[in-house]
Formats: C-alpha cells, sequence, structure tokens
C-alpha cells in the first residue's frame, strides 16, 4: 500500500509501505475512504515538534472494513466505519465514564499512519462505529471530520460547560475551533465570540453559529472579551490552539465561576498557580474522548442536521500529500482532504 512518511520537518513523503495485517484477534483493517491532514500534523512538520526517525502519518480516518480479527463481534467486514485517534475497549472502568481517550488498554491509531491506503484499527469492537448503511459521498467530509476535529471541538464545548442562554469565547480558529462553535450553536448558546483574524475563517464560524468576531489577541483579545460582556468575560471559554498566550487568553477572559474547555494540544504552556487561585475559573480538557461522542455525531451528519465537512476547503488525491501539508503550514488552506 501506500502510505505517508514524516522524514524531517517539512519532508512530507508518500512512499511503498507493507499492508497492515491482523496483529491481535480484536483487530480489524479498514480501507481508507477519506483521511485529512491534522493541525496538531503540523506541530513536527514544522518541527516544533523533534522529528526523531521516519514517522507514519495520520490519525483521522473513515473507510470501509475489510477484515476483521476472530475476536472481533460487533463490527463486521462491508461496513463503513468512523473511529477515533485513540483506540480504546470501551468496556473498562475510565471508558465507562466517558474518557475512552484515557482507556487503561488505549493504543494510539495514528501509529500506523491513517494517511495511507490501509490502516489496522486494534480493539476494534470498542473503537469504530458503524454507519447505518453506506454514506452518499458528499456525507463523508463530514463523517471524517467526526473521528477528530468535530469529536475535539464538541468536547471542547462539553468541558466549558456550554448552556443554553450563556455566552461562549472561542479561541482559534482552526478546524477544531471552527467547529467548537458549530458545537456551541447546537447546545443553544446565546451568544458566540470567535477570536479569529482570517477573513474565510470567520465566515465559516458565523457560518456555523458565531454571533461576534474578535480579531485581537492576547491582552487585547482579554479586554475585547471583558467589553463585550459587561466587563465580566464569558461564561464558558474553549481553547483550540495549544500556546502559552491561547490559554492564559481563555482563562483571562473567562468570567470568575466560568469554565474553560482546553483541547489544544499544549506545547509550552505553564500555568501561574497565583492567578488561577484567584481567578475562580474552572478549567477541564485534554485529548478528545471522540468515542463519546461518536454515535450521536454520526447521526447528526447523516441525518443532515449539521455539516461540519465545510471545515474541508482543499481536497487532494493522497498521491498530493505534500502539498496539503504546505497549503496548511501557509495558512492557504484551514483543513486538507485526501482521497487515496
Amino acid at each position: 500500500m501506500r502510505g505517508t512518511i514524516l522524514h524531517a520537518p517539512g519532508d512530507v513523503r508518500l512512499e511503498d509501505r507493507p499492508d497492515p495485517t491482523i496483529t491481535a484477534p480484536t483487530d480489524a483493517i479498514i480501507r481508507i475512504t477519506a483521511t485529512c491532514v491534522c493541525g496538531s500534523d503540523l506541530w513536527p512538520y514544522r518541527g516544533i515538534e523533534p522529528v526523531k526517525q521516519p514517522s507514519p502519518m495520520g490519525h483521522e480516518y473513515v473507510g470501509v472494513v475489510e477484515a476483521v480479527g476472530g475476536d472481533v463481534r460487533q463490527i463486521r467486514p462491508g461496513q463503513f466505519v468512523v473511529g477515533s485517534f485513540f483506540a480504546s475497549d470501551n468496556t473498562c472502568e475510565i471508558c465507562r465514564a466517558g474518557y475512552q481517550s484515557s482507556c487503561i488498554h488505549r493504543e494510539p491509531v495514528g501509529a500506523g499512519g491513517a494517511q495511507a491506503e490501509l490502516l489496522r484499527i486494534p480493539l476494534a469492537d470498542g473503537t469504530l462505529v458503524a454507519t447505518p448503511e453506506l454514506p452518499s459521498d458528499d456525507l463523508v467530509p463530514g463523517l471524517l471530520a467526526a473521528s477528530d476535529v468535530l469529536g475535539t471541538g464538541w468536547f471542547g464545548a462539553v468541558a466549558a460547560q456550554v448552556q443554553p442562554g450563556k455566552t461562549v469565547a472561542v479561541v482559534g480558529d482552526g478546524a477544531v475551533g471552527l467547529l467548537a462553535v458549530l458545537a456551541a450553536r447546537h447546545f443553544g448558546a446565546e451568544r458566540i465570540i470567535a477570536m479569529s483574524r482570517h477573513t474565510d475563517r470567520q465566515k465559516l464560524a458565523l457560518d456555523y453559529g458565531a454571533t461576534d468576531i474578535v480579531t485581537e489577541r492576547g491582552d487585547d483579545g482579554v479586554a475585547r472579551v471583558k467589553d463585550l460582556t459587561g466587563g465580566l468575560g464569558a461564561h464558558s471559554v474553549i481553547e483550540a490552539v495549544g500556546t502559552q498566550e491561547s490559554m492564559l487568553q481563555a482563562i483571562r477572559s473567562t468570567r470568575p465561576g466560568g469554565h474553560v474547555g482546553y483541547v489544544g494540544v499544549a506545547h509550552g504552556v505553564e500555568l501561574p498557580g497565583s492567578e488561577l487561585f484567584f481567578s475562580h475559573v474552572h478549567l477541564h480538557g485534554g485529548p478528545a474522548p471522540v468515542r463519546r461522542f461518536l454515535p450521536e455525531l454520526i447521526d447528526l451528519i447523516t441525518s443532515r442536521t449539521i455539516d461540519p465537512g465545510r471545515v474541508f476547503d482543499l481536497t487532494l488525491p493522497l498521491d498530493r500529500v505534500a502539498e496539503g501539508y504546505t497549503a496548511m503550514d501557509e495558512r492557504r488552506a484551514v483543513k486538507t482532504l485526501l482521497r487515496p
């Protein structure tokens, strides 16, 4: 099969790789229908995370099951499935509490590299969710979004305790931030402040339900949110970037007693203890338990209640994967969808 390998910062190649095989009786092999480049893939691509050796890339995927191990009972060959970036058994105590991304048996699906033609899925019964029927082609982007960026934005809204009638601010205008706006609207937020400096992303944020756009960052962005909320700050803030500046901007934009849901992968984030102590702000986040939300998200997408697939503004064949990385790195694309 062909699969994407990152050799060094800025050096992405599509190469011939061995086909994955069933290595445990709980495995499944799927043929990828669509995959994509994630914002988190840009951390090693930009050299912010070290690239110690050639590494398979990609952890977002939808596809058709080709084979299953002998212990797989729920997933069958021929089904169209959506999965998460962490494999989970979905039965342990942590999974049952709704935190499948911290399953005691979790495995990173991305270790196999989803930007490829085939992918081995560990713990298939707990990780994969089948759609009711083979979806039409126009639903595939939305279902692909559910495998990470929609599920992550959704968890950001849940962690931030978004509720009807409340004010929400979203820090970050990448795919996760934009879909956090969609989630906040679905949960009934009355006012949604999207923090963005990019015109095309602002437009999609407004289409997804944002009521206000704030272009300022850092302390200036905090001041603007305070201006819009009578000096108090937002009830809920979703942090979808993962930098020191974005995290502090999120905390400082939240009113006392409010909630921050942080889902940006943290890089160099250090929290000032005294400021946090006196802020009375709740913090909750981490790797999204996408599996918790997949049945609901699949239903919302296949019923055409929501359309998260619009975050994909560039679609390329898999053999042009390097172009997809470059476009996102240069901010010419919000998110690149790849078709093997």
